[in-house]
């Protein structure tokens, strides 16, 4: 771990951009967190209470640990969108905004006075990114959207995992981040075009639909065979070899050798030279036929050497391998630290705490982790000062109300 990535000045891309985030919970704020890593300067708008992300994962000191990394770089205020001062709070300072995010159920900000058509009437350059479960329109747009059931209706959700165990999900709110992917790109296309015309639009991110593009694959498969995705476990679907083994000391690794030249280069590894020019197994597509026999001859080489003996074997002749890492592996791993993936970002209470760096890398104006996030609220006083003018009596008139909470 170092604090130099976290240290860091110098010009970002996004320099100068104002992003206003009213997405809640991780699609959203993940959007908001890249780019503010960027360089944006984006106001995190969350109700008295908190993001519901704060109630999720681990808490150390009464701190959520989820919250110091995906809220970062964020200025955080805090208000509650039920209430007609706070609506008209923010269609106030929209105008100061180059992009809102928000991931309400279609129609939930119409509602308020705050939907696309009410504040492009107000900033007409707007660039609002709307994140939501099955889209703003169709005969879903109206259902409640979650990250894994929206993977389930994507089809992501069907081929992860065993095939003889019901699908599997991974330990991350995998649809959310791709998602809030999709998210930002799509705000950067549209930020260019505004560039080119100065008109602003809205950009409609579906969850379902983000899942659904990963499936590019077999889309194709199905229309032209009728072949249907089905899980593989930790192999792949015509990929051989391409699965996870297990070593004599009970190391998980996996191995991929399904090129021609990755694949004689594991053969070599193994002694088993011959295996390359077997007709079972010399051509890609041969493979795949008799993908259950030559997993089964690697399977039972690794089963039969404890990972030091693999390692020392593969390593030479180029094998592509791994471990499965764990995250204690990978906060003692050297090229986690030469490449400085783990940041120590500055935090109010906690002095530091540890979050990932800014990827992808850019060779001029690299991202970085400006401070952690912090307590709900800590810049509503600051940010309703500095962009819109209000003194404290006036701010203490909306806290009030009930309309803003300041930490």
């Amino acid at each position: 771990m170092t604090p130099a990535a976290s240290e860091r000045t110098g010009p970002r891309p996004l320099d100068g951009v104002r992003v206003l985030e009213l997405g809640t919970t991780i699609a959203g704020p993940f959007c908001g967190r890249l780019l503010a890593d960027f360089g944006a300067e984006v106001v995190k708008v969350e109700p008295p209470e908190g993001d519901p992300i704060r109630g999720a994962g681990k808490v150390h000191a009464g701190v959520s640990l989820y919250a110091t990394s995906i809220l970062r770089s964020k200025r955080l205020i805090a208000a509650d969108l039920r209430k007609p001062e706070a609506q008209a709070l923010m269609r106030t300072l929209v105008p100061k905004f180059d992009i809102v995010i928000e991931n309400f159920r279609p129609g939930g900000l119409e509602k308020w006075g705050l939907g696309y058509a009410d504040l492009a009437q107000l900033h007409p350059a707007l660039v609002m990114v709307r994140i939501s479960g099955y889209g703003q329109s169709g005969p879903y747009s109206a259902r409640p959207g979650y990250g894994v059931v929206c993977e389930a209706v994507g089809g992501l959700r069907y081929i992860t995992g065993d095939p003889d165990r019901p699908p599997a999900r991974a330990n991350i709110g995998l649809t959310d981040y791709i998602t809030g992917l999709y998210a930002a790109f799509g705000a950067m296309m549209a930020l260019r075009h505004r560039e080119r015309t100065g008109q602003g639009q809205y950009v409609d991110t579906a969850l379902y639909e983000c899942a659904f593009s990963f499936m590019e694959q077999h889309v194709p498969a199905y229309e032209k065979l009728g072949a249907i995705a089905e899980r593989t476990g930790a192999g792949m679907a015509d990929s051989y070899v391409n699965n996870t083994f297990c070593t004599s000391d009970g190391v998980y690794v996996h191995v991929q050798g399904s090129q021609s030249n990755s694949f004689r280069r594991l053969c070599e590894a193994m002694g088993r030279p011959e295996l390359a020019t077997d007709v079972r197994f010399a051509e890609r597509r041969a493979r795949n036929a008799h993908g259950a026999e030559i997993d089964a001859i690697v399977g039972a080489w690794v089963g039969a050497r404890a990972y030091a003996e693999l390692e020392r074997a593969f390593t030479p002749h180029g094998v592509t391998f791994t471990r499965i890492y764990t995250m204690a592996d990978i906060f003692s791993d050297p090229h986690f630290a030469a490449r400085e993936m783990l940041v120590a970002a500055a935090h109010d209470t906690l002095g530091t705490v540890t979050v990932t760096a800014p990827v992808p890398r850019l060779s001029a104006t690299p991202g970085r982790v400006d401070r952690a996030g912090g307590a709900v609220g800590r810049d509503t006083r600051s940010v309703l000062h500095e962009m819109l003018g209000l003194d404290q009596v006036q701010i203490d008139a909306l806290a009030r109300c009930g309309a803003i909470a300041c930490a």
